[in-house]
């Protein structure tokens, strides 16, 4: 049972004085999980282990927010004015609250979230913190010089409650309070945010305080600015933080003297017990730990943790002032973290009184498919592992997306481990290596990666480099060698041209010989492709022939007066004072050119007299007429032809027409 305090990080630093909070770096956390609270302060924190619910009072907002034990909001409880202290019944059904500005005591039903009761305190009680002690609820109340203790019997059917308990007045406002099942019939008090600290006890087992022992500054620490307190299990000690001393010191309820203390860093500004007497201190600590978990008695911290920066200074998230709380069985401590722009997250630290397990994990950066490869790491723990200690692995790749067990690898004497693995898929292989964790030691879990290489694949496609004729149906053969599963392969045709868009012909799985056929209608240039997208064993593979298509071209001479064989060619006969026209239909692309050749017999041989370029008509027509004086008697030629890139594309390979023989005669 805890009592806590709503002081605030710049209260602590302003009540300090003489201590600058300086933001100069940023810490890593440790936390296990975090979740965002729907608050805009906090007051205090205390845990239901029946029903697993931690409940969060918010003074600021006037409610008491609960979570479950992932810090996930189930419920609120609102019209609570300034709740701040909580208490909770010891069968964790009623829930009570201070509510510091409603003058009031309330019981909220814990397993419903909803407000049962209402107790008055009159007017200007102001309750702060309460505690359950001899068989009453006791509340403090006050403010500037009127602190007081005041108590209640919450099964009477009437109110039931009595004011001005501290017949001694020691407090100068409402004391931080706490009790424990260990002494059920004793009170601890403590003043909040007060230079020095002033401690009290009180014996109410008989239904009244009656002060047993008393201290200002006790035992010397020169402490002040006190956050929190909490009562150890046996009720034999209460255990202090505030601004000072830097640690949490342990007094004697019996005289309130010192009895040890728990060393942890500059403003310790919580403090809380578990059942089993594990105790959790807090500190106010942007640079160092948050967190710092003991064993009952031990002066060095068992596991320490360190909150993440999730604000925008230099400095990392702070420990809201009495912000700790144990789950009853010690399985977590929950944790109220603040960032610099007032964002409160709750914090779950999971298996806190174990003992803080390192686990790493090495795997080469790559790797050969079906090849072995040796996975490394360390365990280590401030508490020595047994002989025979083992981590398990598990691979996860392609063919294990949800992960395979792999087996144990035995931790050796000195922390290491190794494990050997021939991974099957390749691509990313992820091996996590876990650590169960044991009854003093926490669990951990390491991982590593590697890249494995797949086999490569064997795919290959005919007819690369062969030149068709204009509209020929061609049949292209892909050959899949040997692959794990996928069987699929596509054949893909991106004909030259930027008006033909590269087109799936076929997809299919190839027969038993590895083949898959598919036929192309070419009249243009084509970029055959054979595209297998790979398997979890075999790599993806791409394979692109070039197949090239002529175009068709017909010509003819008109003019002539007649034709005839000679010289082992048709010749066709024109007057001298006829003009010939020579006309040429050409496959047609925008743009396209043909190249008109015209030669000569001579010497024994053919020679070129003029070759021109003619645009072709949007139906791939031209028309040239040959004007002029030509010379009777010699052997002439003429042709169309398509010549790549030079007729203005280049979407066909080069394509020469047939040769038109001509004479000219009187």
């Amino acid at each position: 049972m805890h009592r806590r305090t709503l002081s605030t990080a710049t209260a602590l630093a302003v009540l300090l004085g003489s201590v600058t909070l300086v933001a100069a770096g940023a810490g890593s956390a440790a936390a296990d999980s975090s979740a965002l609270l729907p608050v805009k302060s906090t007051g205090d924190i205390v845990v239901d282990g029946v029903h697993q619910r931690v409940f969060i009072s918010d003074p600021t907002a006037g409610r008491v927010v609960v979570t479950d034990y992932a810090g996930k909001v189930v419920a609120t409880v609102g019209s609570l004015p300034g709740v701040q202290g909580l208490e909770l019944s010891p069968d964790s059904g009623t829930l009570y609250a201070a509510l510091h500005d409603g003058d009031a005591v309330v019981a909220i039903d814990t397993a419903k979230a909803t407000e049962t009761r209402r107790w008055s305190t009159g007017q200007g009680g102001g309750p702060a913190y309460v505690a359950l002690a001899g068989g009453r609820l006791w509340f403090s109340y006050g403010d500037g010089g009127e602190g007081n203790i005041g108590s209640l019997d919450p099964s009477a059917a009437d109110s039931g409650v009595t004011l001005g308990q501290d017949t001694d007045r020691t407090f100068y406002e409402a004391p931080i309070l706490d009790a424990s099942q260990g002494a059920p019939g004793t009170l601890v008090a403590g003043s909040p945010g007060q230079s020095p600290v002033e401690l009290a006890v009180y014996d109410v087992s008989s239904g009244t305080a009656t002060r047993t022992a008393y201290a200002r500054d006790p035992g010397d620490t020169g402490g002040g600015n006190l956050q929190d307190l909490a009562v150890t299990p046996d009720g034999k000690d209460v255990v202090t933080a505030s601004g000072a001393p830097y640690y949490q010191p342990v007094y004697k309820l019996t005289d309130l003297s010192a009895d040890g203390k728990y060393v942890t860093n500059t403003y310790p500004n919580a403090v809380d017990i578990a059942p089993s007497g594990d105790v959790a201190a807090g500190t106010f600590s942007w640079y160092d730990p948050d967190v710092h978990v003991f064993k009952p008695g031990t002066s060095l911290p068992l596991k320490q943790y360190d909150f993440p920066n999730t604000g925008t200074s230099s400095g990392a998230d702070t420990l809201a002032s009495a912000g700790l709380a144990w789950a009853p069985d010690a399985s977590k401590l929950f944790a109220i973290s603040q960032n610099d722009d007032n964002v409160y997250s709750l914090r779950v630290l999971d298996a806190p009184t174990k003992a803080s397990t390192t686990l790493t994990a090495t795997a080469p950066a790559t790797a050969t498919r079906a090849k072995s490869l040796t996975l490394t790491g360390t365990l280590s723990s401030p508490a020595a592992f047994p002989a025979g200690t083992k981590v398990s692995v598990t691979r996860t790749d392609d063919e294990s997306p949800s992960g395979k067990p792999l087996g144990t690898a035995t931790v050796a004497a000195d922390g290491s481990y190794s494990f050997t693995d021939k991974p099957p898929a390749g691509g990313k292989v992820a091996y996590t290596v876990t650590y169960a964790g044991d009854a003093s030691r926490a669990g951990a879990t390491a991982s590593a990666s590697t890249t494995v290489a797949k086999t490569a694949t064997t795919l290959t496609l005919d007819n690369d480099g062969k030149v068709y004729d204009y509209g020929r149906d061609v049949t292209f053969t892909a050959h899949l060698g040997t692959t794990y599963k996928n069987r699929t392969v596509e054949i893909w045709a991106d004909p030259y041209g930027s008006d033909k868009p590269s087109t799936l012909v076929k997809k299919g799985k190839v027969n038993s010989a590895g083949d898959l056929s598919a036929t192309l209608d070419l009249t243009r240039d084509t970029k055959v492709s054979a595209k297998f997208t790979g398997d979890t064993r075999y790599a993806p593979r791409t394979v692109t022939n070039s197949a090239y298509t002529k175009v068709k071209i017909s010509t003819s001479l008109s003019g002539h007066y007649k034709s005839a064989t000679a010289w082992k060619q048709k010749y066709f006969y024109f007057r001298k004072s006829k003009d010939p026209v020579h006309d040429t239909t050409m496959s047609m692309y925008p743009g396209r050119k043909h190249q008109l050749r015209v030669q000569q017999y001579s010497d024994g041989a053919w020679r070129t007299m003029t070759t021109d370029y003619f645009d072709l008509d949007r139906y791939g027509k031209d028309a040239v007429t040959l004007d002029g004086t030509p010379p009777v008697g010699p052997r002439f030629r003429i042709r169309s032809s398509y010549i790549d890139t030079k007729s203005g594309d280049n979407v066909n390979t080069t394509t020469y027409g047939a040769w038109k023989y001509f004479v000219f005669t009187r």
